[in-house]
């Protein structure tokens, strides 16, 4: 599995724009959380399939919109492709977002079957109409990003706000340091009709039973990626891949779907743990 788990969701990487720097919306902050993600196959695609897949997400969120917000990301991912093949990833991937979105720090370590690839490590700013990367590695180098950009945090925040205001589809092009940290995708997240508090998941987790998570509304979200670089042919552009999950007005995510085209992984949440609140540095006034 090649492409990081965006809850930067954040959605990473997970959670409010329109409602103000201090807000997640109406007065729902940001929830520093602790979320265990146990995932598994679903469905195998094409001419090469999956035979089975098992691993985990660790995702940690803290932070408010007065310090920033601090997302540590870990996901391990056994494939079996048969006759003996397997492909054992780790990524890991630590950011640090600030609460308008001006600001990004990033750092990306990545290993296949035990072997390393090229860490990425660069900090982006938004001064103006535009944003500058500024990449330590894979090696140094300096560019600038088109302003109406976004970072993963703000996706998040961007989604929520258009999800309240009764929206279907959003559009964003988003950058997140993946790949060799010069990537830009371009996002098309659709946003299904909000669920209820008070109605039951088909599917309890972890989240369903949360004392935090019972009283907020979540809408089922599905966000595809596609490579802003690749050259258009005829008829409609493919995604890299697709994220679809059930989304708290907070933050938090639930009911993962990984759609890698190739094959599909669910990630069922295992374990969800709120952050003490002496974790998170309060806003000064």
């Amino acid at each position: 599995m090649a492409h990081s788990f965006r809850l930067s969701l954040g959605a990473l990487a997970v959670a409010a724009i329109t409602f103000g720097p201090a807000q997640a919306g109406a007065g729902v902050p940001f929830l520093p959380h602790q979320a265990l993600y146990e995932l598994s196959l679903v469905k195998s695609r094409g001419s090469s399939p999956v035979n089975s897949a098992r691993g985990r997400i660790l995702y940690n969120f803290t932070g408010n919109a007065c310090n920033g917000y601090t997302s540590d990301f870990r996901q391990v991912s056994e494939l079996d492709l048969g006759e003996g093949k397997v492909t054992l990833s780790d990524l890991r991937s630590t950011a640090w977002e600030d609460g308008a979105g001006k600001s990004y720090r990033f750092k990306i370590d990545s290993r296949m079957n035990d072997q390393p690839s090229s860490p990425v490590d660069g900090i982006a700013e938004r001064t103006g109409d535009h944003i500058t990367v500024k990449l330590k590695l894979p090696e140094a180098k300096t560019f600038t990003l088109d302003g109406a950009t976004v970072f993963p945090t703000e996706q998040i925040k961007r989604i929520i706000a258009a999800a309240r205001e009764g929206k279907s589809l959003l559009e964003l092009s988003v950058y997140d340091g993946s790949d060799n940290g010069e990537k830009v995708y371009n996002t098309l997240t659709v946003i299904g009709a909000p669920v209820a508090a008070d109605k039951a998941a088909a599917k309890p987790d972890a989240s369903t039973a949360s004392d935090e998570l019972k009283t907020m509304t979540r809408w089922p979200v599905t966000v595809s990626y596609y490579d802003r670089d690749a050259k258009r042919t005829e008829g409609e552009q493919t995604p890299v891949y697709a994220m679809s999950f059930e989304l708290y007005e907070n933050g938090v995510s639930r009911s993962l779907v990984l759609d890698y085209n190739d094959f599909v992984i669910a990630g069922a949440l295992g374990k969800f743990d709120v952050k003490d609140s002496k974790d998170t540095k309060p806003c000064s006034n």
